[in-house]
C-alpha cells in the first residue's frame, strides 16, 4: 500500500533544465509545487566547490555526475530486424544525475534552432515539391514557429546569462554574428567569449573560402553576470573543465547555478530526491493524471497527489514514462500507426581532424562552448536543388579543454596506440592539432523510434527501453556533403595535414560516443496522429499532463538542443499560466 503526501498543485518529474524552468515559472504563478528527481542533491558550491580537484579520469572517464548504468540503461539494435541487447558501459547517451540533471554537466553551447527547422516539411515541398524527401522519412512541422518561440529563448538567454555575438536583430544582420539566424530583438546578455588560436585559424579560412565565421553562442560567462532571478554569476577562467564536471566558479549555466539559488528558498516548492517515479497514475478512463507514484531511496512507495503533472526528465525517460503509464499510443512499426516512440532522432557527425607545424594552440586554455562556427550548409541557408538530400549542419571549431587523457587519440593516422613512438606524436600534436566538428541534422524515419523492450527489465521489473537507430539515407548523404565541406575548411586553415571524417559509412554504434545529442520519441505537432503532444507540449489524451524537453523535437536540427529546450519549456509554462490555468482542459482543439 502507498504511502500519499498532501496533494500538489503540480508535480514535475525530473529537475534538470526543463524541470527547473517550470518549477521556477509555476512557483512565480502563485502554484505549489513538488519535483521528483531520481538522483540526489547537487550544489554549486558544496558539490563543486573551486578548492576540489578536477579530476579528468574521476569525472570524464569514469562519469561521476552521470546516472550509473546499475540504475537503469537501454537496449539497442540498429534496424527492426534485429535482437536488441542492453548497453552495459558508458556511452554516447548521457543521462543526468541528481538535482540540475544533464544541466549540470553539459559543455553549454546554447544556440537557438533555424527558422527553417520548425516547418521543414512544409519548406521544403512549398521550396523542392514533396519528392525531395526520400521514400520512409517522416518529416513534419513543429505546430509552433521561430516566431512564437524568439521571446522564449531570449529569456532563457538571459536566465543563463549566455555569452554571443547577434548575427540579426530585428531584421538587420550585424557585422561579425550568425548572419542565417532568426531575427531577435536584441543581442545575447554578455559578448562572445576571448577567441583562441584555432578559432582564428578557422575564421582566416572561412574568409578565404567566402563563408560566414561568428563565436558559437557559449553557456560560459564572458564577464560578470546577474540574471533576471537575481542569481550572480562570475566570469570564466577558461579553465576547460566544462564537459562531464560541474561548475564551481559560478560561470557555466546550469539550473543549478542560473534556477536553483533562487527556486529552493520559495516556500512553495518541495525537492524530493532520491526518488524514481514509477509511473504517472491516470483515472479509470485514462483521460486525466491524478499524480504520479514513486519509490524513495529506502524502498518505500508513494503516491503524491497532482492538478497537473509535468514529465521533464532525460529525453528518454519522457518517453519510457508515458509508455509505461499508458499515456498515448506507442509507436507500431508494423502498422505505421502510434505516436509515442515516433520521430526519434539523434545528430550526424561529419568532419575532419586538422594537423599543424609549428602552430600553439594552446587546447588547456578552454571552456566547454568556446568554439568559432559557420552556418552556411545548415538546415536551408543554402540551396538544395542540386543536392540528393535536406537539412544541414553547423560546422566548428572547439577548444573546449587540454585534457591529456581525452586528448590522447588526436594523433596522425598510423601512430601506434602506444609506446614510445604514440608519445612522441602525442607530445608534438597535443599543441599543433583540433578537428572541424559539424554537428549535423537528423530527419525522422519510420525505421527508427523507441519501444519498451519485450525481453529485458530494470531493478524494479520494468521494461528497458529499447533504441531502434541507424543513419538513414537523407542523413547519410548530407553528412558526406558536409565531410566535403569539413575538408576545404582544413585546407583553407592551411593545415599540414587533414584527415576526413565520415561516421555514418559504417553502421551506427552508441559506443562511438558522437553525440549525446538524442531528441523526440514524444513530438509535438498539430495532428494527434502523428504527434504524442500539442504544440503547448500538452499530451493529446491526458491534457492535464505536459512534456516538456528535447523528446518534443519532431526533428533534430544542426545543432545542440539545449537553447530549444528551454525555448519550448518557457513557452509551455507560459501556456500553463496564461491559458490552462484559466480553464483547465485541452489548449488545442481537436
Amino acid at each position: 500500500m502507498a504511502m500519499k503526501r498532501p496533494k500538489a498543485d503540480a508535480v514535475i518529474i525530473g529537475l534538470g533544465w526543463a524541470g527547473s524552468l517550470m518549477a521556477n515559472e509555476l512557483t512565480l504563478a502563485g502554484l505549489n509545487v513538488v519535483a521528483i528527481e531520481r538522483g540526489g542533491w547537487r550544489d554549486t558550491s558544496g558539490d563543486f566547490p573551486t578548492s576540489m580537484d578536477t579530476d579528468e579520469l574521476r569525472y570524464a572517464t569514469r562519469r561521476e555526475l552521470l546516472q550509473p548504468l546499475s540504475v537503469e540503461t537501454m537496449s539497442f539494435r540498429d534496424n527492426p530486424s534485429q535482437s536488441a541487447r542492453p548497453l552495459r558501459d558508458f556511452n554516447t547517451y548521457q543521462f543526468g544525475w541528481g538535482a540540475g540533471g544533464a544541466g549540470s554537466h553539459w559543455n553549454g553551447m546554447t544556440w537557438r534552432f533555424l527558422p527553417n527547422d520548425f516547418q521543414l516539411y512544409s519548406n521544403t515541398v512549398k521550396k523542392y515539391g514533396a519528392n525531395k524527401i526520400l521514400p520512409g522519412m517522416t518529416v513534419q512541422d513543429w505546430g509552433v514557429t521561430y516566431d512564437n518561440l524568439e521571446p522564449f529563448y531570449d529569456k532563457f538567454e538571459r536566465l543563463a546569462g549566455t555569452s554571443g555575438k547577434a548575427g540579426n536583430i530585428q531584421g538587420v544582420i550585424q557585422p561579425g554574428g550568425n548572419p542565417f539566424e532568426g531575427a531577435r530583438a536584441r543581442d545575447y546578455p554578455l559578448p562572445p567569449l576571448e577567441r583562441t588560436q584555432a578559432a582564428m585559424l578557422f575564421d582566416a579560412g572561412a574568409k578565404e573560402l567566402g563563408w560566414h565565421s561568428f563565436p558559437v553562442p557559449a553557456g560560459n560567462t564572458s564577464g560578470a553576470y546577474t540574471n533576471p532571478l537575481g542569481v550572480h554569476m562570475a566570469p570564466c577562467t577558461y579553465c576547460g573543465y566544462c564537459e562531464f564536471f560541474g561548475c564551481g566558479n559560478w560561470s557555466k549555466s546550469s539550473p543549478n547555478a542560473c534556477i536553483l539559488p533562487a527556486l529552493m528558498n520559495r516556500p512553495s516548492f518541495t525537492l524530493i530526491t532520491e526518488s524514481e517515479v514509477m509511473k504517472v497514475n491516470l483515472t479509470p478512463d485514462k483521460k486525466l493524471a491524478t499524480g504520479v507514484t514513486y519509490v524513495d531511496k529506502s524502498g518505500r512507495e508513494w503516491e503524491q497527489p497532482a492538478d497537473i503533472v509535468v514529465i521533464s526528465a532525460y529525453q528518454m525517460d519522457n518517453v519510457r514514462l508515458m509508455l509505461l503509464s499508458g499515456i498515448g499510443k506507442p509507436y507500431d512499426r508494423a502498422s505505421l500507426t502510434g505516436v509515442v516512440g515516433r520521430n526519434y532522432a539523434n545528430q550526424t557527425i561529419a568532419g575532419a581532424s586538422v594537423f599543424f607545424k609549428d602552430e600553439h594552440l594552446n587546447p588547456f586554455i578552454g571552456a566547454g562552448a568556446l568554439a568559432q562556427a559557420v552556418d552556411d550548409f545548415n538546415s536551408d541557408n543554402f540551396d538544395h536543388a542540386n543536392v540528393d538530400f535536406i537539412g544541414g549542419s553547423n560546422m566548428l571549431i572547439h577548444s573546449t579543454n587540454g585534457r591529456p587523457i581525452g586528448l590522447g587519440n588526436a594523433v596522425p593516422p598510423g601512430t601506434p596506440r602506444w609506446g614510445s613512438a604514440w608519445k612522441k606524436a602525442y607530445q608534438e600534436s597535443y599543441q599543433t592539432a583540433n578537428s572541424i566538428y559539424c554537428m549535423g541534422s537528423s530527419t525522422p524515419h519510420q525505421d527508427v523510434f523507441l519501444d519498451l523492450d519485450p525481453t529485458y527489465t530494470d531493478r524494479f521489473g520494468r521494461p528497458l527501453l529499447r533504441v531502434t537507430y541507424d543513419w538513414n539515407e537523407n542523413d547519410k548523404r548530407m553528412a558526406h556533403f558536409i565531410a566535403d565541406r569539413s575538408v576545404e575548411m582544413g585546407h583553407a586553415m592551411k593545415a599540414s595535414l587533414v584527415v576526413r571524417s565520415e561516421p555514418t559509412a559504417k553502421p551506427y554504434s552508441p559506443m562511438d560516443n558522437l553525440s549525446s545529442h538524442t531528441t523526440g520519441g514524444a513530438v509535438m505537432g498539430d495532428d494527434p496522429t502523428t504527434s504524442a503532444i500539442n504544440r503547448y507540449l500538452q499530451s493529446w489524451d491526458v491534457p492535464n499532463t505536459f512534456v516538456c524537453g528535447a523528446s518534443a523535437f519532431a526533428n533534430n536540427g544542426g545543432y545542440n538542443p539545449t537553447g530549444t529546450v528551454g525555448a519550448l519549456t518557457l513557452w509551455a509554462a507560459e501556456a500553463i499560466k496564461t491559458k490552462y490555468l484559466k480553464s483547465p482542459g485541452p489548449l488545442v482543439a481537436l
